[in-house]
């Protein structure tokens, strides 16, 4: 046994002096926080991007090229959207619950890139419906796995208190994809067909595949500065952290008249996050589970499904609508899009600030609440001429401005209950925490409401018309903005009043 610790101690040291000691080149500007996150928003952006991409074109290359009957584009169009994100809702669980059991995130990052680029090439050459629906399979496994990791790494990178502002600066990146891929894959497939949307694919592709490649993850970075490979990175912290601690701890000691209700509100929280000893089997597999009997962590997962069934109705009824009313060719359609993303652009980072500021019940209910009468309101525009494609273009701004405030009250809100299930039970989650698997799951219910959305969308709308499916999704939105109120962001009290 002494032969073998000896052995033991020179292969560590080896192994610290081989990895550890000799950092690799741009070790700073790779491991900054602005760079790990602008690559984060890039691969999000790539995915959102390919995957708008097709949404103005896919009903005429399904017409032209595949040769689907004029009648039968709306529900192909529907089926392809949905067969995207069903993929996603398969693949995310399992790339949360495998990213938590590797030592880095970056070799599941580009797995995630290398099928999304078989995807891609499928996409654009396949000329038959299965070819395109495997295409699109591949394309939402990718997804899973980019929103994953991207979620988990941005958590550990930033930490949860600074996660609010971060993601809403993410989603812009997001609008960015939303705003620009309609439009680009509209006047490209009008321009130069297929291989000209094809090749902005894989130059989008090759950006991210550059950066993926680049970035070096803090924990990466902490082990080389302290070359130790077992040391243990915190997330969300830097260099500075230990300073504002110090102050925060100043703070406390000043308002000691508040150290007795602040106990009795830890006790409070411990006996309300504190997991059973005894555990089941499924849970030791997938920690996350435990987690999802408390009601503020199911329904931030809620909204994450709401926010993406109101897009995916979006993506796969403005084309069509937009041609049934105005006789709009791809680009024109793909125009549409602008005001929607473009106020989401602005509106996102604004949202994840006041969320971080504010918190995530208000924000939440208000902009729930709101989505009601511009939902409604959609049933206005008619056939007609330009004051009519410019209401319809207004009112797709205004459900911008809504469709904003949707993503950061969620991940914020589910970020910060793990967070305590994690602060209350670290024996159980190690650690890192179970963060990739809760973000799996919300990539899960996220691509869930983008398989149910395009499939509830087209089927209301062919049945019942525009405006009554508009009304159908209002509905939902005020049943979601009662759950916000009741559950997300503590016990419900009113926004003048303070709890004494």
């Amino acid at each position: 046994m002494g032969e073998l610790t000896v052995w033991q101690k020179c292969f560590n040291t080896l192994q610290i002096t081989n990895y550890y000691t000799q950092p690799p080149l741009g070790l700073k500007w790779r491991s900054n926080t602005i760079f790990i996150l602008l690559t984060i928003g890039i691969a999000l952006f790539t995915d959102l991007f390919l995957y708008g991409l097709l949404v103005p074109i896919l009903p005429f290359l399904l017409e032209s090229r595949v040769g689907v009957p004029p009648d039968q584009v709306q529900s192909y169009t529907s089926g392809l959207l949905a067969a995207y994100a069903g993929a996603s809702v398969c693949s995310s669980p399992v790339a949360g619950v495998l990213a938590d059991k590797v030592s880095t995130r970056q070799s599941p990052f580009l797995l995630g890139l290398a099928v999304l680029l078989g995807a891609t090439i499928l996409l654009f050459l396949g000329e038959t419906v299965p070819v395109l629906v495997i295409a699109r399979v591949l394309q939402g496994v990718s997804s899973g796995v980019v929103w994953t990791i991207g979620l988990a790494l941005c958590i550990e990178t930033v930490g949860p208190a600074n996660l609010g502002k971060t993601v809403g600066t993410l989603f812009s990146f997001l609008s960015a994809g939303a705003i620009w891929a309609p439009m680009i894959g509209g006047l490209l497939w009008e321009k130069a067909g297929y291989l000209g949307v094809l090749g902005v694919s894989l130059a989008v592709l090759m950006v991210d595949f550059l950066l993926r490649s680049l970035v070096i993850e803090k924990k990466v970075a902490y082990r080389y500065e302290t070359q130790d490979p077992t040391s243990e990175w915190t997330p969300g912290t830097t260099p500075d952290d230990d300073d504002d601690d110090t102050e925060q701890q100043n703070g406390t000691e000043e308002d000691g008249e508040q150290q007795p209700l602040l106990q009795k509100n830890k006790a409070e929280e411990a006996e309300l996050y504190r997991l059973p000893a005894e555990k089941s089997r499924i849970a030791r597999v997938a920690p996350i589970i435990p987690c999802l009997a408390n009601p503020a962590l199911l329904t931030s997962l809620w909204l994450a499904l709401i926010q993406a069934m109101l897009l995916g109705s979006c993506d796969a009824t403005v084309t069509t609508h937009s041609r049934e009313l105005f006789g709009f060719d791809s680009l024109k359609a793909g125009l549409m899009f602008l005001p929607l993303g473009l106020v989401d652009l602005i509106g996102s980072p604004l949202a994840g600030w006041i969320v971080d500021r504010s918190g995530t019940k208000w924000v939440s209910v208000i902009t729930f609440i709101y989505l009601v009468p511009v939902l409604v309101l959609l049933r206005l525009p008619h056939e007609g001429g330009l004051h009519q494609i410019l209401l319809y273009g207004g009112l797709l701004g205004l459900l911008g401005i809504g469709l904003s405030g949707t993503g950061a009250p969620g991940i914020v809100e589910a970020g910060s209950v793990v967070e305590k299930f994690h602060e209350h039970n670290k024996d159980f989650f190690g650690q890192s925490g179970p963060y990739a698997q809760l973000y799996g799951l919300n990539s899960m219910m996220f691509n869930l409401g983008l398989t149910i959305g395009p499939e509830l969308a087209g089927e209301l709308k062919e049945r019942i018309g525009y405006g009554n499916m508009n009304i159908v999704l209002a509905v939902i939105c005020g049943i979601t903005a009662v759950l916000c109120f009741l559950f997300i962001g503590g016990k419900p009290r009113m926004p003048w009043r303070k709890d004494r």
